[in-house]
């Protein structure tokens, strides 16, 4: 995945003059995730810091349990005890049996672009941090906001975020876009009070991501980076748009009601918002 930078200030440094900003992070399923909470008082009060950090932590420690279930690089974990014999399907954790479920939606639904058995066995790194980052924002960010002063959250692994602001708190997160193109440059900003922002493509890995329809590494592949409500659509429908290719957006049809755009090696630019591509009379992707 490449990273969409979790960022509030056009400079990409720390916030000016805005909320406090409280970050704990931890290397966890392959990359480094990172729980983000802003406050309107720099040093809020004890009960309150005490809250944030009880929360930062259990967010941390779900995603390490969730990589314990899921790591297909750990001979302890279920997916590779499933895989190795030594795990019988109605075994499995009630967690493992959803993930298997939502692969086999999106397989169905991606005509294919998706496929979580591609080497003969279950494998849903590419459906499952997506998901685990959002249900641990769900389970232990989500309640914070009920919190006087406690303004947004956010959980981010390997750049890929799930957003939260409080009701009514005057906060927009503003998510950088990384060019492809420009190591260390962004292409473009999403300002997002809440929601889901998922990168996928080469520019970080290469050429790692596999059409399931051919089982080839996709070559000269787009980079797409997609916006929906849930980290688990925008993840598992980034890396379908990079398998569909630059010139295939039918895959839309059936995706979640998500905006996003696609960045082809030579620089040609298309986006859509809410499932529409957005050209002008010519064709042409507009903002490009």
């Amino acid at each position: 995945m490449s990273p969409a930078a979790m960022v509030s200030d056009p400079r990409l440094g720390a916030d000016v003059a805005g909320p406090h900003r409280q970050v704990r992070t931890a290397a966890l399923m392959g990359t480094v995730a990172s729980v983000h909470v802003l406050t309107a008082d720099a040093a809020p009060a004890p009960a309150l810091a005490v809250r944030i950090a009880a929360a930062q932590d259990s967010a941390l420690r779900e995603l390490h349990d969730l990589d314990a279930l899921f790591s297909p690089f750990r001979a302890d974990s279920q997916i590779s005890r499933l895989r190795d014999g030594g795990l019988l399907p109605h075994e499995m954790d009630p967690r493992v049996i959803e993930v298997a479920e939502a692969c086999t939606r999106l397989r169905i639904e991606s005509g294919g672009r998706f496929e979580a058995n591609l080497h003969g066995w279950f494998d849903p790194t590419g459906y499952v941090k997506g998901w685990a980052v959002e249900r641990a924002a769900d389970r232990h960010l989500a309640p914070l906001l009920s919190e006087a002063g406690v303004l947004a959250a956010g959980l981010s692994a390997g750049g890929d975020v799930q957003l939260l602001t409080a009701p009514g708190a005057d906060w927009i997160w503003n998510i950088g876009i990384a060019d492809p193109l420009r190591p260390g440059a962004l292409r473009a900003r999403v300002p997002l009070r809440e929601g889901a922002v998922a990168t996928s493509g080469p520019s970080e890995r290469g050429a790692h991501i596999i059409d399931p329809r051919t089982g080839a590494a996709v070559t000269a592949a787009a980079t797409a980076t997609v916006i929906a409500e849930r980290l688990s659509d925008a993840d598992a429908w980034a890396t379908i748009a990079v398998v569909a290719g630059h010139d295939d957006l039918t895959w839309l049809r059936a995706a979640p009601d998500c905006s996003g755009m696609l960045i082809a090696p030579d620089g040609r630019i298309r986006r859509w918002a809410h499932g529409v591509e957005i050209a002008d009379a010519a064709g042409t992707s507009l903002l490009s």
